[in-house]
């Protein structure tokens, strides 16, 4: 009985590695592909990339087969697939004609992508409580986002050269700095969606899937562009919360009223 359950636990903890390995091939095969000039199918290989990291975390809590060995394996391939992928392809793609700063940039996204998950790692390990969100852009949100503009930009405005090199060239610093910031941004780890609710998200979630499957191009990178968004702007709302709750002692109230008897 004891063999048989071991055995079972065994092939329960397979089983996310073996996802972990397939987002690190996908990752391999976006290097691949854009070296060899195929944008396109490395940009689709990053976003599938995503999707296998994704499922890994959830399987492995499932399973209740998560592991050490399982969070070192799931960063190592993350540093390759969201950070060195990612940067060789946009790089490639765009940022080649501004020589060094080109690659400089893309060099400043890997280290990024690096510092981002060594902090991942040590929040996790030491349990630092983040009321349910990430601590910076988490780095499959940052590759998505470099390989939707690929995608976008190459179906949709037609590889415009001045456009994607001024674009990606923009967009990698932001998501170093995003990255690397103290902005909060949402985790659907743990969502638990009100009874009142789920109804009207079921039919966004149909309308996205419509989306996805009429013009998956501008759907992805609207959709992930609204995400890396999300971080600055809602710190900057709870920022304004914050001060409207301070009482002012100079200058005009909230209310109308000056501060001054």
């Amino acid at each position: 009985m004891y063999h048989t359950q071991k055995r079972a636990h065994t092939r329960l903890f397979i089983l996310p590695c073996m996802l972990t390995i397939s987002s690190l091939f996908c990752g391999f095969y976006a290097m691949v592909a854009a070296i060899n000039g195929h944008f396109q199918a490395a940009a689709a290989s990053i976003m599938v990339a995503g999707l296998f990291d994704g499922l890994d975390g959830r399987v492995a809590r499932l399973t209740r087969s998560t592991s050490p060995f399982g969070m070192e394996l799931d960063s190592l391939c993350d540093i390759v697939s969201f950070g060195v992928a990612p940067a060789l392809l946009a790089y490639l793609w765009a940022l080649t004609p501004f020589g060094r700063y080109g690659w400089l940039a893309g060099f400043l996204y890997l280290a990024a992508t690096a510092l981002r998950l060594a902090r991942f790692n040590v929040q996790a390990s030491s349990e630092v409580a983040t009321d349910g969100n990430f601590t910076g852009l988490p780095c499959p949100a940052a590759a998505a986002m470099i390989a939707s503009a690929v995608l976008f930009t190459t179906v949709v405005l037609k590889n415009s050269d001045p456009v994607r090199h001024i674009m990606l060239l923009f967009l990698v610093y932001l998501l170093s700095y995003l990255m690397i910031s103290t902005h909060r941004y949402p985790s659907f780890k743990h969502v638990r969606i009100p009874r009142e609710k789920r109804f009207q998200v079921l039919a966004g979630l149909i309308l996205l899937l419509m989306l996805l499957a009429t013009e998956p191009p501008i759907t992805l990178c609207v959709s992930f562009l609204l995400y890396m968004l999300s971080g600055p702007v809602l710190d900057g709302w709870r920022l304004l919360q914050k001060h409207d709750k301070i009482p002012w002692k100079f200058g005009r109230k909230p209310g109308g009223k000056t501060g001054m008897s």
